[in-house]
């Protein structure tokens, strides 16, 4: 049976109590994990190495096989379709980016539009595409990776993994091998890719930093089972236990406003009440903060003012909203309840 890709455009992804076993660990590596990704979110895998996060995402495009549990693309479970009519609907980066060395960066890109037997024309279209996509020479596609930095190995890999446009793209920790100049290069290019294609990926990582840069929502991880699932916010201000909050270290006032964004104040907001607010619109002379930047810029901003509110833009430069002093206050001060709340509920005779 050939699937199509007009089959997978609900684009979800669900796992139910998903679990594999591997003959050599006392444990599982992945246990009972249940979650749900919404079509077109960037839901980040985040926890120390050995968590199961790996393993977890090898079994969604079938290169591992899960010992119990489901898992279902666009409401269809995966064992339905042949593992190859899967994968070839799945983009799928990997750290090592594993071009192949004796082919061109053409054909490189091109793997995948030919197994689905595309013509030469839409094969060569896609191929340019993809690499103005990730910003590199049209030049560059009949080099060979050896003739290319790491970072622009990356860039390739990313360009493969795009080719035939596939509604979900597997990230395996795939900005981890470049330097850090690079990889928040990588970052920014793939949160603008994003923004247009709103593919569902699931991203693999241990830095906490890049997951609450890049993430929708995070799946926090440790000893194969899911710790916490949430949004960064959520996560941030209210941790699940001990371990979440050490992992992102919420302890740490100006850390936590640091793995926050403009933006999360502004989501958050308009959960709360979807009517506009004039008042804070009329502020021309205030300083101006981008959604994108982190609470810890946005508190250096009034710092350094003399007004109550801060602009903020979006990445074109048009003016969204404002956010106040109060509204940072806002975003860490359920954490500082709940904390409150935690110690009381531990005193004895309570």
């Amino acid at each position: 049976m050939t699937t199509s890709s007009q089959e997978f455009t609900a684009e979800e992804i669900v796992l139910e109590g998903v679990t594999k076993h591997f003959p050599n660990l006392s444990r599982p590596a992945v246990d009972q994990v249940s979650f749900h990704v919404n079509p077109g979110n960037l839901v980040v895998l985040l926890g120390p190495s050995g968590c199961g996060k790996t393993t977890l995402l090898k079994m969604v495009n079938r290169l591992y096989e899960p010992d119990a549990g489901k898992i279902r693309i666009g409401g269809r479970e995966i064992h339905s379709m042949s593992a190859t009519e899967l994968r070839r609907h799945i983009g799928y980066v990997i750290q090592q980016v594993g071009l192949f060395p004796h082919m061109t960066i053409r054909k490189n890109i091109s793997v995948v539009p030919r197994l689905l037997d595309w013509d030469q024309e839409k094969i060569d279209e896609s191929a340019k595409r993809c690499l103005e996509m990730m910003r590199l020479p049209i030049e560059y596609l009949d080099r060979y990776p050896r003739q290319l930095s790491g970072g622009e190995q990356q860039r390739i890999g990313l360009a493969r993994a795009m080719a035939a446009d596939p509604p979900i793209l597997l990230m395996d920790e795939p900005f981890a091998a470049v330097d850090a100049i690079n990889r928040a290069h990588l970052q920014d290019e793939l949160l603008e890719i994003q923004s247009k294609m709103k593919k569902t990926i699931l991203f693999v990582t241990h830095d906490v930093e890049e997951a609450f840069r890049l993430a929708d929502r995070i799946v926090i991880m440790r000893d194969g089972k899911l710790v916490q699932f949430g949004t960064p916010l959520e996560i941030v201000t209210r941790p699940e236990n001990e371990f979440v909050e050490d992992l992102v270290g919420t302890r740490d006032i100006l850390r936590r406003l640091s793995l926050l964004s403009v933006q999360s104040i502004l989501d958050a907001r308009k959960k709360i009440d979807e009517a506009p607010h004039p008042a804070r619109r009329d502020s021309s002379e205030a300083p101006v903060v981008r959604a994108d930047e982190d609470l810890r810029s946005a508190l250096s901003r009034f710092l350094g003012s003399t007004g109550d509110k801060i602009q903020v833009e979006d990445e074109d430069g048009r003016k969204i909203d404002s956010i106040t002093l109060a509204d940072i206050r806002t975003a860490i001060i359920e954490k500082i309840a709940t904390n409150k709340e935690k110690e009381k509920d531990e005193l004895p005779g309570q």
